[in-house]
């Protein structure tokens, strides 16, 4: 299977990676797999995949656990080493086509106390809510690399 194909499976077409890449053959390695299955948890386990209800947390935090998965990636990437290339053509466009945009814009209205302006936190939260979809997708995407049952919804509320 091409990485095109995989990143319409997944819902990931918004992503741009070149064409040379969208053309060449997916072919995780095990490295690969521990190595979604390692970001996998983390994305579950924080807000990034989690709702966030009105009047409930701080903005601040939820920006620094978005935040985190920068380092958390990179973490992994060297944990990891040279041998999960699938994965790490995948994580290094997730960040910093997805990611990156959000922290971009907030981490200079968090770092100036904007967050104390209540059109500021719905704003924040609306576009945190955005991010979730796409990080959501991303997480559905990491289980199947990893081979593990898709927890995305486990614990969501309908």
């Amino acid at each position: 299977m091409k990485w095109k194909d995989l990143l319409e499976r997944w819902g990931m077409t918004s992503l741009t990676l070149s064409v040379g890449v969208l053309e060449t053959e997916w072919q995780p390695s095990d490295p690969d797999r521990d190595a979604a299955w390692d970001l996998y948890i983390e994305l579950l386990t924080r807000i990034t995949t989690q709702p966030l209800a009105d009047r409930t947390g701080v903005e601040t935090i939820a920006l620094e656990s978005v935040h985190s998965l920068f380092s958390t990636t990179r973490e992994i990437l060297r944990a990891r080493g040279r041998r999960c290339v699938q994965f790490t053509r995948l994580a290094v466009v997730v960040l910093n086509q997805v990611v990156r945009p959000f922290t971009d814009k907030w981490h200079p209205v968090s770092m100036q106390g904007g967050f104390s302006d209540e059109a500021t936190r719905l704003e924040f939260r609306r576009e945190l809510h955005t991010l979730k979809q796409s990080l959501v997708t991303y997480a559905r995407a990491l289980a199947d690399i990893a081979g593990v049952e898709d927890l995305t919804e486990l614990s969501r509320k309908t």
